[in-house]
């Protein structure tokens, strides 16, 4: 490919959902931009990776290197699970952005690639935006969220004049508020307070979240661009209203559709931080087609060990067959133990596995339906495949995407929180062979196409290319 001339730093937000579509991002970015890449995590989970990956998974290629900065946490006792979000986002904020610049400098003197000429940063990572400005380069910030979900987080300050959030007291969890209709988001028309995501759930005006939310959505107008792994076909109300107030706002995804037009020498730059199990994928082989519920909740959920249980007996008792994930820390402060009962009543038709290449297991034809936290990737990747699902959203913009699925989308049915083993069974019966899920998957299959239409040659394509010609390269 030649040499590259333009150099571009992407830095994520530490953490799973946010490594895998910056990383997605970068491959974009060298291969149809041409740009050399420097991609940067933090020295916590570039160990996890190597650990997850292998020796030299992060040796990279001569114009795609891999370097790290300090997180600014003490050492973590687990080296192997997600660290707490509210501390990470605190630490990053306040001791980041010193070794951030430092490394940029060690990259511009080292001479052995280019000057780097551009930064694309997570959303919430927005101290970069300093170092920027001190060497007047351009920076594109990236929300790794839905549209949806940062259109909500940038309304928190007009919440909180509303004065729908702090709580009033912690009953206000428990007895209907939350069901309270927001008015005054007209992009949003007919969401509740439990939709909204979940930082406005404190009694505390000074919460750290509340205002690390507002800093981040404030200093969102500083950037070059915004962009957003999202179709426009799927997110146009919110996206017009995000562009009414911010920086020039691309929809680029899905990224992972996009990233399949890349050359195979990327393919081993890889970013799960869990060591795959991809045997999953032979046992999909053997089952009918649309007959497999995946249940899956991401990076970062945790549960009690009851909700697990009631999650367990309710897909025992739905009779249908199942993949589920169950990660090494998914059960808070215990290892996710499974009742004998329940491994031998499920022996041939439940697959367990601790974690796998979910993209791939979206897209294998005998899974029909799709047990989620309602992340964003997940939703994305799931929307992108055709599957409906059934959302058991647990912290952020989880409520929010969850929403939109279910009441916007047509493609979702929400479990309650407090969950019990009747209704998960029920669901998972409607979602596999009932009337609503047949309804759910052919609205599935319409965002399907669409997402594929976006990403081929439609306007995720072009507006990447905008992204890299007039941002990146400042070449209007």
């Amino acid at each position: 490919m030649g040499a590259k001339k333009h150099h571009v730093v992407c830095i994520p937000f530490p953490a799973q959902g946010h490594i895998n579509p910056m990383l997605k991002l970068a491959k974009l970015l060298h291969d149809e931009g041409g740009f050399h890449v420097t991609f940067v995590n933090t020295e916590y989970n570039h160990r996890r990776l190597l650990k997850a990956r292998g020796a030299s998974a992060l040796d990279g290629l001569p114009t795609f290197r891999f370097e790290t900065i300090p997180d600014g946490l003490p050492p973590s006792e687990t080296a192997d699970a997600t660290q707490d979000i509210p501390s990470l986002c605190e630490s990053t904020t306040t001791t980041c952005l010193a070794p951030f610049k430092k490394l940029i400098a060690r990259l511009n003197e080292a001479g052995d690639v280019p000057p780097v000429s551009c930064i694309v940063s997570d959303g919430v990572m927005s101290f970069t935006l300093d170092a920027a400005a001190e060497l007047g380069l351009p920076e594109v910030l990236f929300w790794t969220t839905s549209a949806c979900g940062f259109y909500a987080y940038t309304q928190f300050e007009k919440i909180k004049k509303m004065g729908y959030a702090p709580l009033k007291d912690t009953t206000d969890l428990t007895n209907g508020y939350l069901d309270t209709v927001v008015a005054g988001i007209p992009a949003m028309k007919g969401i509740r307070l439990r939709d909204i995501p979940s930082f406005i759930r404190t009694t505390n005006p000074d919460d750290f979240m509340l205002r690390f939310i507002s800093q981040e959505t404030t200093r969102a107008k500083r950037a070059s661009a915004i962009i957003l792994n999202t179709f426009e076909a799927l997110e146009q109300n919110v996206l017009d209203a995000l562009s009414s107030f911010l920086p020039p706002t691309y929809a680029v995804g899905p990224l992972h559709l996009l990233e399949t037009s890349l050359t195979d020498r990327l393919d081993q730059l890889g970013s799960n931080l869990w060591k795959e199990e991809p045997d999953c994928l032979n046992w999909l082989d053997s089952q009918e087609p649309g007959s497999v519920v995946y249940v899956n909740f991401g990076s970062i959920t945790v549960m009690t060990p009851g909700q697990l249980t009631e999650f367990a007996w309710g897909l025992a008792n739905s009779g249908q067959s199942f993949l589920w994930v169950i990660r090494p820390d998914l059960v808070s402060g215990d290892n996710a133990v499974l009742a004998p009962e329940f491994l031998k009543e499920t022996r041939g038709w439940g697959r367990m596995a601790s974690w796998c290449p979910q993209e791939r297991v979206l897209r294998h034809p005998a899974v029909g339906g799709f047990l989620t936290h309602s992340g964003w990737n997940s939703t994305l990747e799931s929307l992108s495949s055709g599957v409906p699902m059934i959302c058991w959203p647990f912290f952020a913009e989880q409520q929010t995407n969850c929403w939109y699925c279910c009441n916007q989308w047509g493609v979702g049915m929400e479990i309650d929180s407090d969950v019990k083993r009747d209704e998960v069974e029920k669901q998972v019966r409607s979602l596999m062979v009932g009337e609503e899920g047949e309804e759910m998957r052919r609205r599935a299959a319409e965002w399907k196409n669409l997402a594929a239409a976006a990403a081929a040659k439609g306007k995720s394509r072009r507006n990447l290319r905008r992204v890299i010609d007039e941002v990146l390269l400042g070449k209007v």
